[in-house]
């Protein structure tokens, strides 16, 4: 039975959404700026088997704020922390965005408890990115951009979605929510800017996730949308090349968040990708 909880983890508040199924453990990891809302398609008929945990990362969503600023290193040691306080050993990792990035940098920490990785539209695989995140890594100008309210909204819904119309009331509000947490505005642009900069993701970064991508022992599924503005598909592309066990599912007509905007297709895949892991 899905319910909602939160738990402390060194101090940090984070909630959880855990569907309780009886097989492999996915934890399922939010992009930047995101919240565990963005997994709802995923709490479905499809993929009940499983026991899901969608998590809302520090200074996201209703968790805790944590030791800012955070980057994919630091949230994938706390993201072990939280699955310890969990009880859970070993299980399949699924990110989109900056939680694709933050899947890789756990394998890389404890390999032996990944039985698996999907990255959806991953970050860190490549230099180029949605030229207003880049404009955000300045001083004041990622501030004005930032500012809480209808427009910053608007823009987020417009980069993250091929067609607006897949953001729901429910997923809209959630959206409007983390726009507006308090200090959540911070935290973006800390992380933001310590991942990248004017010129795009850093290669210091990039270049640690392919490398942990090129030692990769387990299963790996990259999904991408075709559509995508934020993280172009040649990454996606590129990186599978050189991941040994991997596969690509191209999305058509799909943006950036592929697990809501093409939620029949991305259970599928899902589903028989972590059966194939088990």
């Amino acid at each position: 039975m899905t319910h909602e909880a939160h738990i402390t983890v060194q101090g940090v508040p984070i909630r959880y959404r855990d569907s309780g199924g009886p097989g492999m453990p996915i934890l399922l990891s939010h992009g930047i700026g995101g919240s565990l809302e963005l997994w709802d398609s995923q709490f479905s008929e499809d993929l009940q088997a499983y026991r899901l945990i969608a998590w809302d990362m520090p200074g996201h969503g209703l968790s805790g704020m944590g030791e800012q600023p955070y980057d994919a290193d630091k949230f994938a040691r706390f993201a072990w922390q939280f699955l310890d306080a969990l009880g859970i050993q070993r299980l399949v990792l699924a990110g989109n965005s900056l939680g694709a990035a933050v899947s890789v940098r756990m394998a890389g920490l404890a390999p032996d408890r990944v039985a698996g990785l999907l990255l959806a539209n991953s970050a860190s695989l490549g230099r180029e990115v949605f030229a207003p995140f880049r404009v955000m890594t300045l001083p004041v100008l990622g501030e004005l951009m930032n500012k809480p309210g209808k427009a910053a909204v608007e823009r987020q819904i417009q980069a993250i979605f091929h067609k607006p119309s897949v953001a729901t009331a429910p997923i809209r509000e959630a959206i409007a929510r983390n726009v507006h947490k308090p200090e959540g505005g911070k935290a973006f642009l800390a992380t933001l800017r310590s991942m990248s900069d004017l010129g795009g993701q850093s290669k210091k970064a990039f270049s640690h996730t392919l490398g942990i991508l090129r030692a990769m022992q387990v299963r790996v599924l990259f999904v991408h949308g075709r559509h995508d503005t934020v993280l172009p598909l040649q990454h996606s592309v590129a990186a599978h090349a050189i991941t040994p066990r991997s596969s690509l599912l191209m999305l058509e007509d799909c943006g950036h968040t592929p697990q809501l905007e093409k939620p029949t297709e991305f259970n599928r895949e899902l589903n028989s990708f972590v059966s194939a892991c088990v």
